[in-house]
């Protein structure tokens, strides 16, 4: 399975999805997934934190749940986003694919590759994104990302 997604399935994936399941969360604030997930909700997207250690405290609104079976049937995930180690990924995929028939995709971050669950992934018509970043594609895809990675918002060089 490729690792270098077109940008029109990018952005079609961007696009399409209204709610991301993100796996492996952090509460802290300096860690990658807290501020993927922030940036996603900031974005409009619903973010559903899934982190066992913080089940029930709440993150950008939202209760934080222990897995991706204990999130309520009334919530529709369209893409898995996970922060878990490359190890770690095959039993997340076959619950999600379990707990969401209308999954469409399964986004592991930056550094996460898992070939068999991609290949699960794939063969029940689930789309799979490895090694990449939502956040990072979505600002590079909608013209938010600037040559030093990121937007400031300072438009001025003196602070």
């Amino acid at each position: 399975m490729t690792t270098t997604p077109s940008n029109e399935l990018l952005r079609k994936i961007l696009l399409e999805t209204k709610t991301f399941a993100c796996v492996g969360v952090s509460t802290n604030k300096v860690r990658p997934s807290y501020f993927v997930a922030r940036y996603l909700s900031l974005r409009g997207y619903k973010v559903v934190p899934v982190n066992p250690g913080q089940a029930g405290k709440i993150l950008f609104g939202e209760e934080i749940i222990a897995d991706l079976s204990s999130i309520p049937a009334a919530v529709n995930v369209d893409t898995v986003d996970i922060f878990r180690r490359s190890e770690h990924v095959l039993p997340i995929v076959k619950e999600a694919l379990e707990r969401f028939p209308n999954l469409k995709t399964v986004w592991m971050q930056i550094g996460v590759l898992n070939q068999e669950a991609a290949k699960l992934a794939a063969s029940k018509g689930v789309q799979v994104i490895q090694n990449r970043c939502p956040k990072i594609e979505y600002q590079r895809l909608f013209g938010e990302l600037r040559m030093g990675g990121f937007n400031t918002g300072v438009i001025s060089s003196k602070l």
